[in-house]
C-alpha cells in the first residue's frame, strides 16, 4: 500500500509521518465504500464465514467499525472532510435506524436495518462504536441531523445502557453509549447510572501495576492496554473529568511502561491472545498516554511505536500486508490466517483496528507529530521485564529486536479436558513467531500417551522476580493428582525452562518443545537435565508467520519421586550465533538449579511442589 513519500530527518525509524496516517485512513475508508448497501446503513464486507451472530450483525460492524475510523479522521481534521465521510455514515446512520430488526425478523427486514441490541449481543458491541464517533463528530453530524433521525438513534442506543450480558470487559460498551448520551444531554441520570455502574465493576478486576483481569478470572492478554484503560481513559478525556481522570490515567501510565515493551523493533505487536486480526489496534494505548498527558514515553517514541506498528502491517513486501488487493484489511496477521478467528469474527472485525487511529486527534503542531522519533525500548538493550499481577515475563534482545513473553499466569480461553487455545496456552510467544496451529504444539511441556502430549492446563503464579516467572498447573488430560511446577528464567537470548513433575508414575513419558520459525530466525533448543541427549525434529505446522520449519522436541521419562527436567532455549535473529549451551554453566542438585551466566550473573533456582525460590547470588 503506497501511502506518502518517507520522511527520514523526522522519522529516522520508520519513516512515516502525519500524512501517512491521514491517508491510510482514507483508503482504507475508501476501499470498503463498494460494499454499502443501498442506503449505506450496512457495509457487507466480502468473505467466506460470517461471524456466529450472522451476515445481518456482520455489515452492522461494518457500518460502526469504519464509522470510527471516519470519525477519528474527521474529528483529527477539526471537521475538514474533503471526501464526504460524514455525510456517507450520516445516511447510514438514518438508514440503519429506521426500522431497526430483533433476531427472527432479519430476513425481513430492509437492506439497511440495522439489528436491535437486546437479542443480537454483537449488535450491543458495535453500538459503543457508533456512539464514540458521533461523540466524536458531534458539532459536525450529531448536531446538524434532524430530530426525527436523532430520536431513532437514541431509540438503538438506549439498551446498552443496561448490564452487560457478558461479565467482561462488554461492561464499557455501555459506558461508551452512556458517555455520548450524557454529553448530548440525553437520559443524563440513566446514563451517569450505568458509567457508576461499569467502572465498579471493572474496578474489581484491577490488580495493580496497570494490570486488569478480562472478567472474574485470571484472563490478561492486549484487551488490558486498547479496551480496559481505552474505554474509561477516553471517556474521562472527552468529559473534561479530572477526579475520573486522575482515577483511571495513572493506571494507564503503569500499563504502558509494560505495552511498549511488547513490540518489537519492526514494530510487530506481540501475537498473544485472542482477536490478535485487530493488528494495529495495539497503538490505541500509547496514543491514549500522549493525548491525556499519561505515559512514560516520550513524544518521539510514541509515534515510533505507533507508526512502527501501523507500517509493519500497512507496508510489507512481496503483497504480504494486512489488506488484499482491494484494499480490504482480512481477517488474519499478515494477510489471512483462519486458525486465530475467533466464532465472533466476521469480515468487517479487523476494522476495530480502527482505534490505533486514535492520535489523529492530537493536532498536527502536536510534539507527537513535531517530535523526532526515537527508538523503543526493545531497540537500546536487553532487558528482561517481570510484570508481577499477570505473572508474565518479557524479554528482549537490542540485537535482533526481538522480544518474547512467557506465559506463567493468564488463563484466559484455556481449553477443556481435551483441547487450549494456542494464543493463550503456550509457554512463549514472540513478535518473530506465531503460535503452531496444527500439528506440534511449540514451547509446551506435557507427559506423553500413546504419541498424544496433555495439553497444559490453567497457569497459576506461583511467583516472579528479576528475570524469571513460575506458575503451577494440572495437565489435560492426566492422571489425578499430577502437577508441573514451571519455572522460565531468561537472560539475554537464553532461556532456561526447568519443569518439576509431581505425582506422575515412574517411567512416564515427557516432551519438551521449543520455537517454531520462519526463515531469519534461528531456534535452539538443549537438553540440560532428565531429558535424553537426542533432540529431534518434529513437524510444526502453520503460524502466523507463515510455514515453520520442523520444531525441535526433548523427550524424558519421570522416576520414582518428583522428577526434574531442565534445558536451554534461545530464540534469535543474529546470524549464525553460537550454541546456547555455550552460554551459560548450569549445575543440578536435587531439585536445585545453580546457573552461572557467561557474563558472571549467578541465580540459584529451587523448585517444590508448593513454590519456586529463587536468590541471586553475586558473581
Amino acid at each position: 500500500m503506497f501511502i506518502a513519500p518517507e520522511n527520514r530527518e523526522l522519522s529516522p525509524y520508520t519513516g512515516w509521518t502525519r500524512a501517512h496516517w491521514e491517508r491510510s485512513a482514507d483508503q482504507l475508508l475508501l476501499a470498503v465504500r463498494p460494499y454499502a448497501s443501498p442506503g449505506r446503513g450496512l457495509i457487507n464486507l466480502p468473505g467466506e464465514r460470517p461471524s456466529w451472530s450472522g451476515p445481518r450483525s456482520d455489515g452492522l460492524e461494518g457500518y460502526a467499525r469504519t464509522w470510527l475510523l471516519a470519525a477519528l479522521r474527521v474529528a483529527g481534521a477539526q471537521g475538514e472532510d474533503p471526501h464526504g465521510h460524514l455525510d456517507r455514515y450520516a445516511e447510514g446512520l438514518a438508514a440503519g435506524t429506521r426500522n431497526p430488526v430483533a433476531t427472527g425478523e432479519l430476513s425481513q427486514a430492509s437492506p439497511d436495518s440495522w439489528p436491535l441490541t437486546t437479542p443480537v449481543r454483537q449488535a450491543l458491541v458495535e453500538s459503543a462504536s457508533v456512539a464514540l464517533g458521533l461523540r466524536l463528530t458531534r458539532p459536525w453530524l450529531w448536531d446538524k441531523l434532524d430530530d426525527r433521525t436523532r430520536g431513532r438513534a437514541v431509540d438503538w442506543l438506549l439498551p446498552a445502557l443496561g448490564p452487560s450480558p457478558v461479565d467482561n470487559n462488554w461492561w464499557l460498551f455501555g459506558l461508551t453509549v452512556a458517555g455520548f448520551l450524557q454529553d448530548a444531554g440525553i437520559e443524563t441520570d440513566r446514563a451517569a447510572a450505568t458509567i457508576e455502574r461499569a467502572l465498579d465493576r471493572v474496578d474489581q478486576w484491577y490488580l495493580g501495576d496497570g494490570w486488569y483481569s478480562d472478567g472474574p478470572n485470571r484472563s490478561f492478554d492486549h484487551y488490558n492496554a486498547w479496551a480496559l484503560h481505552f474505554y474509561p481513559v477516553l471517556h474521562a478525556h472527552l468529559s473534561g473529568d479530572q477526579a475520573l481522570l486522575d482515577r483511571y490515567g495513572p493506571r494507564l501510565n503503569a500499563q504502558l511502561d509494560a505495552h511498549t515493551r511488547l513490540f518489537g523493533s519492526d514494530g510487530a505487536p506481540m501475537p498473544y491472545g485472542r482477536s490478535l486480526t485487530y493488528r494495529f489496534a495495539a497503538a490505541a494505548a500509547p496514543w491514549l498516554g500522549a493525548l491525556t498527558g499519561h505515559t512514560p514515553l516520550t513524544p518521539g517514541a510514541t509515534r515510533r511505536l505507533a507508526s512502527g506498528s501501523l507500517k509493519y502491517f500497512l507496508d510489507r513486501p512481496g503483497n504480504q500486508g494486512a489488506t488484499d488487493s482491494a484494499g480490504l484489511l482480512t481477517l488474519g496477521w499478515h494477510g489471512p490466517y483462519p486458525p486465530v478467528i475467533q466464532h465472533y469474527s466476521g469480515p468487517a472485525s479487523p476494522y476495530w483496528a480502527s482505534k490505533g487511529y486514535l492520535g489523529l486527534l492530537l493536532r498536527p503542531e502536536h510534539p507527537v507529530w513535531t517530535a523526532v522519533e526515537e527508538p523503543l525500548p526493545a531497540e537500546t538493550a536487553d532487558a528482561t521485564t517481570t510484570l508481577r499481577a499477570p505473572g508474565l515475563l518479557i524479554q528482549s534482545t537490542a540485537d535482533d529486536g526481538l522480544v518474547r513473553l512467557h506465559n506463567h499466569g493468564s488463563n484466559n480461553h484455556v481449553g477443556g479436558a481435551t483441547g487450549e487455545d494456542p494464543c493463550y496456552s503456550r509457554f512463549a510467544y514472540s513478535t518473530g513467531t506465531g503460535p503452531t496451529s496444527h500439528g506440534v504444539a511449540d514451547n509446551h511441556f506435557g507427559l506423553m500417551s500413546q504419541g498424544a502430549c496433555t495439553t497444559r492446563g490453567p497457569a497459576v503464579p506461583l511467583g516472579c522476580g528479576a528475570g524469571w516467572a513460575a506458575s503451577l498447573s494440572e495437565p489435560r488430560p492426566g492422571p489425578p493428582g499430577v502437577r508441573i511446577v514451571s519455572l522460565t528464567l531468561a537472560h539475554g537470548r537464553a532461556e532456561l525452562r526447568a519443569h518439576l513433575v509431581v505425582g506422575a508414575a515412574p517411567g512416564t513419558p515427557v516432551r519438551q518443545t521449543g520455537w517454531a520459525v520462519t526463515s531469519g530466525r534461528t531456534a535452539q533448543l538443549y537438553p540440560v537435565y532428565g531429558y535424553g541427549p537426542d533432540v529431534r525434529q518434529l513437524a510444526a505446522g502453520s503460524t502466523l508467520f507463515g510455514p515453520a520449519s520442523q520444531l525441535r522436541a526433548l523427550h524424558g521419562t519421570t522416576g520414582a519421586t518428583p522428577s526434574l527436567f531442565v534445558a536451554l532455549a534461545s530464540l534469535t535473529a543474529e546470524p549464525d550465533p553460537g550454541p546456547v549451551q555455550a552460554l551459560a554453566d548450569i549445575e543440578v542438585t536435587g531439585h536445585t538449579v545453580r546457573v552461572a551466566w557467561r557474563d558472571g550473573t549467578t541465580h540459584r533456582l529451587v523448585l517444590d511442589s508448593t513454590a519456586p525460590a529463587v536468590r541471586t547470588e553475586d558473581g
